[in-house]
């Protein structure tokens, strides 16, 4: 047989999900063809045959994680095996050192379960519809045993089974628990009296510049670092990374360049990020690199946040819902529209003095009709 290996999908990320098979045992195949459809960080990607052959073997299922150079799919015959590019997926140079923070490799599933269970109590689980990735083992090295078994399937009758998170949810938990584990964070928060802006008013785009005017007097705030060797790389281009809310979890598209750019640019350029993301047709490379977060939350509900810290980035901007406030204005009380804003950041990156000052040139910004 002759093994055709889960490709590198062109951004250095280490693991898919399968979503569907296209093809099956028996089924002759062309160069090419597409073969499945597999989910890397959070686009949905379909990977071509490398060569005409018929399909001997499928190594996965629907649902399953496969890591980057793992046995994928088997053809009859004999030879080499499939190389890790192929058909139309080429191969791209990680654009930074941020891939290896935001994306971790999971072990695969199928590796897990051969490795955590005998084949006895892996049948065992089968017979009992029970998910062995969802059991913790408390055998020697984490072995999991029969009870372990029993005690599982007695949890899911009693509750009904557990949901295993995929996709960008799955992805969402893993950057959550990685920035929980790595980032020191503060958040400081203000208003900005925003009633003097005419209407009609780009909200998003202004933030987005005044973040951009921010990171240029506060050049730290801009920047990663990294925590394992204590250095920061401080960041000439502000390339921002824009919160998505949608139905299947967060995503994270990332609006390139924003300090030289104008502002119907950068709003076309969100316009075309967005439509890719609800699509599902978001190349993975277009949702790294960040260097600062914006989350407009305020957009739904809520006026302060914290904010969570995406490493190996510092900072992340929170812009909260704009209401109506009695505030100071020319020496007299007024009620006056006002923007909620809120700043986490790496302690450890950056000192509180240098995030009260970012913080002051984006009140400067803002301030202004």
């Amino acid at each position: 047989m002759k093994y055709f290996k889960l490709p590198d999908l062109g951004e250095g990320l280490p693991e898919a999900e399968i979503v569907e098979w296209h093809v099956k045992v028996g089924d002759r195949v062309d160069e090419d063809q597409v073969l499945v459809s597999v989910e890397t960080a959070k686009a949905i990607v379909e990977v071509p045959s490398p060569q005409a052959g018929v399909v001997a073997q499928l190594f996965g299922e629907p649902g399953d994680i496969i890591h980057t150079g793992e046995p994928l799919l088997g053809f009859e015959g004999e030879g080499d095996d499939s190389g890790t590019v192929v058909g139309k997926l080429k191969r791209a140079e990680a654009e930074s050192r941020q891939d290896q923070f935001i994306i971790g490799a999971a072990q695969s599933s199928r590796q897990a379960r051969h490795q955590r269970a005998t084949p006895g109590v892996r049948a065992l689980a089968e017979r009992l519809g029970v998910s062995l990735e969802s059991i913790k083992g408390s055998g020697p090295g984490g072995l999991i045993t029969n009870d372990d078994v029993h005690q599982q399937a007695s949890h899911q009758k009693a509750l009904g089974d557990a949901e295993a998170l995929r996709g960008p949810r799955r992805t969402m938990a893993k950057t959550m628990s990685l920035s929980h584990a790595q980032v020191v964070p503060v958040s400081i928060f203000e208003d900005v009296d925003i009633g003097d802006w005419a209407a009609g008013t780009d909200i998003t785009m202004r933030l987005v510049q005044a973040i951009a005017q921010g990171c240029e007097a506060v050049p730290v705030l801009n920047a990663w670092f990294d925590g394992d060797n204590l250095s920061r790389r401080l960041l000439a281009e502000v390339h921002v990374g824009i919160a998505v809310d949608t139905p299947e979890g967060l995503f994270v598209p990332v609006l390139r360049d924003v300090n030289h750019r104008d502002q119907a640019d950068l709003r076309q350029g969100l316009e075309n990020l967005r439509e890719a993301v609800a699509s599902r047709k978001i190349p993975p490379r277009e949702m790294q690199g960040a260097t600062i977060t914006l989350s407009n939350f305020g957009t739904m509900a809520g006026q302060y946040a914290n904010p969570i810290v995406t490493p190996p980035q510092v900072a992340i901007v929170g812009a909260g819902r704009i209401r109506e406030k009695v505030v100071p204005y020319k020496g007299k009380p007024a009620v006056r529209r006002v923007l909620p804003l809120s700043l986490t950041f790496d302690h450890r990156a950056a000192t509180g003095g240098e995030a009260a000052r970012f913080m002051a040139s984006l009140l400067e910004a803002l301030g202004q009709p």
